[in-house]
């Protein structure tokens, strides 16, 4: 099977999106998958594959407020070109904007089939970023480009109700995977923990993911706020970038801010801490959830998305109903509290993620993909 894979974002950007489709790429390829990757150009790129695929860079400028991001231009004419000489079988769109539509266009043109995936709530960041008032037309677009497809991949379950009630149609449930080889307890480095001014016993809570608005991590310094009430020596370490980290180090100068993390360095960070708070609404997924519990952590999250899916309240985790701020607020004390349980609920954390590897999760989509030729 050759397949074309429209996107936006795809490594070295890293972020849930980036990596969802990376490990998509490579479970392919081991499968015998021929994958073109369509992507906008970037200068810090290397190379014209990975793993196998085929990168094929298109033009693009920055994405507002996200600068290490890029916005992909229509590119109909060329894909269309080179889409007559050789045909994929099927066309993969990961992006809803112009270079998305000018796919779905082109592939229309060769009457190759479409599917599409939801990855991103760009209706629901409308209120982080001052276009809330575009929240109904960003939908309207958004259910349109979607319902062109044969199908439209989704990682959660509540997604696929939310999504199925605002009128999009060809819904597929494909939950996102987790790397347990990198993400476990055995990458705890208390050297690391020593950089953060933390002993072995000292606790430490941390958060991963984007320094902007719509990630809530204000939530989680409040959390962290009242946490230390109970464990006055609890660290905060603070891992990613973006737009607010400026303004987060100067409100919260006690914190540890790391900055961008990879691979294994990445995975060292996560399970050097014992806690996550997590308070972001705007997830479709949340694959620093499933990363933060392999790892061992004890979550603290809203109850949707990954969350929901995998935690287990009092078990493994804590759970607080959807965007109840006070109800975060009280169970992060509680959460404190029963820090001699931390050890025994992570290590049922690390046992919930052990059967959800990426090759089960790629089998899935291969399967799908088949039944659009039977």
């Amino acid at each position: 099977m050759k397949l074309a894979l429209v996107t936006e974002t795809f490594p070295p950007e890293i972020n849930g999106v980036s990596m969802t489709l990376g490990r998509l790429v490579d479970g392919l390829g081991l499968k015998g998958v021929s994958v073109t990757v369509i992507t906008p150009r970037r200068r810090d790129r290397n190379g014209s594959s990975r793993n196998g695929c085929i990168l094929q860079e298109v033009a693009g400028i920055p994405i507002p407020r996200y600068p290490e991001l890029r916005f992909g231009l229509p590119a109909r004419r060329l894909l269309g070109q080179q889409w007559a000489g050789n045909r994929p079988d099927l066309v993969h769109i990961a992006t809803e904007g112009p270079l998305g539509w000018s796919a779905l266009r082109a592939a229309r043109e060769q009457t190759v089939p479409v599917v599409s995936s939801f990855h991103t709530n760009f209706h629901a960041y409308g209120n982080h970023y001052g276009f809330g008032f575009m929240k109904k037309g960003v939908l309207s677009w958004l259910r349109y480009l979607h319902n062109q497809t044969e199908r439209t991949f989704v990682p959660s379950d509540d997604i696929v109700e939310t999504l199925g009630k605002d009128g999009f149609r060809n819904l597929r449930l494909l939950p996102r995977g987790v790397d347990t080889a990198l993400f476990n307890p055995r990458r705890r480095d208390n050297n690391l923990r020593a950089s953060w001014g933390a002993t072995p016993e000292t606790p430490v809570a941390i958060y991963v993911g984007r320094l902007a608005g719509e990630k809530n991590i204000g939530l989680v310094i409040r959390s962290w706020g009242r946490m230390q009430k109970v464990l006055p020596d609890l660290k905060l370490v603070v891992v990613g970038d973006g737009p607010d980290r400026k303004r987060l180090q100067r409100s919260c100068p006690d914190a540890h801010f790391a900055g961008m993390q990879q691979g294994e360095e990445l995975a060292a960070h996560y399970a050097s801490a014992d806690c996550f708070p997590f308070a972001s609404v705007t997830e479709t997924f949340g694959n620093v959830v499933t990363e933060a519990m392999a790892s061992g952590l004890v979550v603290l999250a809203y109850d949707y998305a990954a969350p929901g899916r995998f935690i287990q309240h009092l078990e493994n985790g804590f759970l607080v109903p959807f965007n109840d701020e006070d109800s975060f607020l009280e169970t992060a004390i509680e959460m404190a509290r029963v820090r001699y349980a931390w050890a025994e609920m992570g290590f049922k954390a690390v046992r919930t993620m052990s059967p959800h590897s990426w090759d089960s999760i790629v089998t899935q989509y291969l399967s799908e993909l088949e039944s659009l030729f039977s």
